[in-house]
């Protein structure tokens, strides 16, 4: 696979955990940037039963090749036994901020 800019899409049950999880991802240059929204609602199933939280979103952006060693970090960082964690490859857009991210990245 070519080593393409990506965001992953990720959530947190907390502000704080999703601070203390997007700064660890930038310091470990996993991460260029970490975007944190706070607020969200999720509805979901767990357990067989229906469940709603309010939980964090994160969204780092970084490169393809580095997912794998994102996750990993995150599953370290994290309260969940199974958080969020999805990559969506980015197809365009400015070429000078994704120029940025990948010098932002090393693996």
């Amino acid at each position: 696979m070519s080593n393409k800019a990506c965001f992953v899409y990720m959530t947190a049950g907390s502000k704080e955990e999703a601070n203390t999880i997007g700064r660890a991802l930038v310091e470990e240059k996993l991460a260029a940037c970490v975007n944190i929204i706070d607020g969200m609602t999720s509805i979901y199933r767990w357990e067989g039963k229906l469940e709603s939280a309010s939980e964090t979103v994160l969204i780092a952006k970084t490169m393809s090749d580095t997912v794998e060693a994102l996750t990993a970090r995150v599953k370290t960082l994290h309260s969940y036994d199974c958080p969020c964690v999805v990559s969506l490859n980015i197809q365009g857009g400015n070429q000078q901020l994704l120029s940025w991210i990948e010098e932002q990245i090393t693996i």
